[in-house]
Formats: C-alpha cells, sequence, structure tokens
C-alpha cells in the first residue's frame, strides 16, 4: 500500500464518527466513518517538534477529506502525550466528549476491530512502555476486554526504571534493577565498573529513590540484554531486544529453563529465576547464544501457563496478541505455536503492526463500543 495514504479497516457495526490520537510513539491518528476506519500512515515519535507539526496537518487533512464530523475524541491516559493535549484541546473547541483509553486495552481493541470481534476476549499485550490505570508504566499484561471494559487479570513482576525513562535507553540500568531484584545490589558496582553512573544507580537502587516501577516485557528484554553483556547502551528503538533474537534465532530451539517462572496467587509473571540463570551463563561463559534462546524458551513456557489460567478463570478460549513485543518473530511463533496446540483461537494483526501504529485504532474501537457516550 501507498504509504501516503491513509489505512482503510472495515468495521463490523457502523457507530459514530471518532476521532482518535494514538498515543507517543509511532504516532497515528484514526477517523472513523460510519463502517470504516481510516489510520493515517505513520507520523513518528511526538517528542519531535516535526512530528507534531505533522499530527497537526494530519487531523486538519483528515477532517478536511472526510465528510462528517467527529462526535467523540479519544486519547492515551497519559497526561503529558503532545496527543492527550490536543485531543482535549480539541474536545473544547469542538464541544464533543471525550474518552481517555488505557493503552494496552487499546493494544487489543485494535486487534479486535481488525478481526470484527464483539464478544469477550483474552488480551496479552507485551510492549515497551504504556501508562497504566494506577499511574505506573505498564507493558506486561494479561487483559480481560469486553469492547469498552477490561480487567487487569495479571501483568509481569515489576523491575525498577533506576532514573526514570533513561532507564529504556540503558539496557545496564534494567539489568543492575534485575540484580537489585535479586537481591544481589553489591554486584552492580563491579558488574559495570565501566558505566559512569553505576554508583549512582547502586544508590538510587537502594534507597528506592527515583526508581518507577514497570511490568514492562521492553524493559525484561533490556535486562536480560545487560546481564548478558549482548546490549549495555541502545542506539535505536528496541536494539537489545532484536539482538537477543537474533541470538536466539542463531542457536536454534532450546528446552525452557526448569522452575524458570513463578506465577503468583495475584496471578504476577514472575521470571527472577531466569534473570539468575543468565547471570549464571555469563559467569560461567556459556555460549550467549544458547543463554538468548533459553530466556525466549522460557518466556513462552510462562506466557502460555499464564494464559491458560486466565483462561480457564473467565472460561474464554480467544487470545488477542498485541503490542510491539510481538515483532519478536521468536517470541510470537513459539507462542502461538504452543497455544494453538491447547486449543485457543489465537488473533493477531492484520493490516497494521501490533505495535503503536494501531493504538489510535484501538482508541476508536473502544470509542465506538462504549454505552457511556
Amino acid at each position: 500500500m501507498n504509504q501516503s495514504e491513509d489505512i482503510t479497516i472495515p468495521l463490523v457495526n457502523a457507530g459514530r464518527s471518532i476521532l482518535a490520537c494514538g498515543a507517543w510513539l509511532k504516532n497515528t491518528v484514526c477517523l472513523t466513518q460510519r463502517s470504516t476506519a481510516y489510520v493515517s500512515p505513520l507520523i513518528g515519535d511526538l517528542g519531535a517538534a516535526e512530528a507534531r507539526v505533522l499530527f497537526d496537518s494530519t487531523v486538519q487533512r483528515m477532517l478536511r477529506a472526510y465528510p462528517e464530523p467527529p462526535d467523540v475524541v479519544t486519547h492515551d491516559l497519559h497526561p503529558d502525550f503532545y496527543s492527550t493535549q490536543f485531543a482535549q484541546a480539541f474536545s473544547e473547541q469542538q464541544q464533543i466528549p471525550i474518552l481517555p483509553v488505557q493503552h494496552h486495552h487499546a493494544h487489543i481493541a485494535a486487534i479486535c476491530a481488525e478481526h470484527g470481534i464483539t464478544q469477550p476476549v483474552l488480551g496479552l499485550a507485551l510492549d515497551g512502555v504504556g501508562f497504566g490505570t494506577d499511574g505506573q508504566p505498564w507493558g506486561g499484561e494479561l487483559l480481560w476486554v469486553d469492547g469498552a471494559e477490561f480487567e487487569r487479570f495479571g501483568h509481569l513482576s515489576t523491575l525498577a526504571l533506576p532514573g526514570g525513562d533513561r532507564a529504556a535507553l540503558e539496557p545496564w540500568r534494567m539489568a543492575a534493577a534485575a540484580l537489585a531484584r535479586l537481591n544481589r545490589r553489591d554486584e552492580i558496582m563491579p558488574r559495570y565498573a565501566g558505566q559512569p553512573a553505576a554508583a549512582t544507580v547502586a544508590s538510587i537502587l537502594m534507597k528506592n529513590f527515583n526508581c518507577p516501577q514497570t511490568s514492562s516485557m521492553g524493559r525484561l528484554f533490556d535486562a536480560a540484554a545487560g546481564l548478558l553483556g549482548v546490549n549495555l547502551i541502545q542506539t535505536q528503538e528496541a536494539q537489545a531486544a532484536i539482538q537477543l533474537q537474533q541470538l536466539a534465532e542463531r542457536h536454534g530451539s532450546v528446552p525452557p529453563l526448569t522452575g524458570g517462572y513463578r506465577i503468583t496467587a495475584e496471578n504476577a509473571l514472575d521470571f527472577s529465576p531466569t534473570l539468575s540463570a543468565l547471570i549464571d551463563c555469563r559467569d560461567s561463559n556459556r555460549d550467549t547464544a544458547f543463554a538468548a534462546a533459553l530466556f525466549h524458551a522460557t518466556l513462552i513456557a510462562g506466557l502460555a501457563e499464564w494464559v491458560k489460567i486466565a483462561a480457564q478463570h473467565f472460561q474464554i478460549s480467544t487470545l488477542a496478541l498485541g503490542g510491539g513485543c510481538f515483532h519478536n518473530t521468536v517470541l510470537r511463533q513459539g507462542l502461538v505455536r504452543q497455544l494453538a496446540a491447547d486449543g485457543f483461537k489465537l488473533l493477531g494483526s492484520r493490516q497494521l503492526p501490533p505495535d503503536d501504529r494501531a493504538i489510535s485504532l484501538g482508541q476508536a474501537w473502544v470509542a465506538l463500543q462504549s454505552k457511556r457516550l
């Protein structure tokens, strides 16, 4: 498809016109017209001034191109996003209702929109970060989703983000957070002595200062890459995760680590034993590609068991897979293979990728299903 054209998504039901403003990274805008959703080409990351200008012009172009003006405007929960602030101003100017939509709910809703699913589903959302309903950075979520409603059944056990957003750029910081989680804080300095901030990070982890807790799958990949020495500083988005995937592909399949994860009574999925095993691999000079393959295999096993628990709880066997981590073919194909064998009906992205480019469609879908607007 021509990247300068809007992507046309047929909707299972006709509804009001919704303007959905998307998220922050990989931003797109969606405008629905009766039984069709139009998703803009990729605008980009709204931290850049040129992307914000493009966002504004894209909204204006779509409003001119499609005849029905929006009845509702939607946005991400994060209050500081440019797209959120735009939606709030637009709602006030146009005197139309506004609807905030949680990031991972939108990921799963986008899959439902593409498949025309209006009944409840389970949703496995795995990505870098999204603002949660509790104000914390989510990113490894198992949800029950029914149109405009969702319930957070479980999440990945949290890791600290030492230094906040800086940790997403420096996997060694996530490795340090993993060491702290494993009660091995005294190893941070000797292992990462080459990092000028190592002493500071060790200190803030000890004091739990400027260390928000995240359930992000993306940051779990960063921790693994940092522990293995695969990537300490990222120069592009998801670089560490991509390198781990490539190593796992090079090695080939291995069995999951026995006892490599725990599922708590609160349905948190904890991969701390696997992180500990990765440290042992590094210290014993085991093949890094083997360690990467072991990491992937254990993630797949843990996620599959976790999903089965939720399926029994809700008596649902339809699972939607959303979020940028599903670009990882080792993770996606392994999980699909396992869950399909367990009898799940699996829904993935179609016209849109699974990452944040689909968020605007998901926001629009939630608004279309809402009975409160």
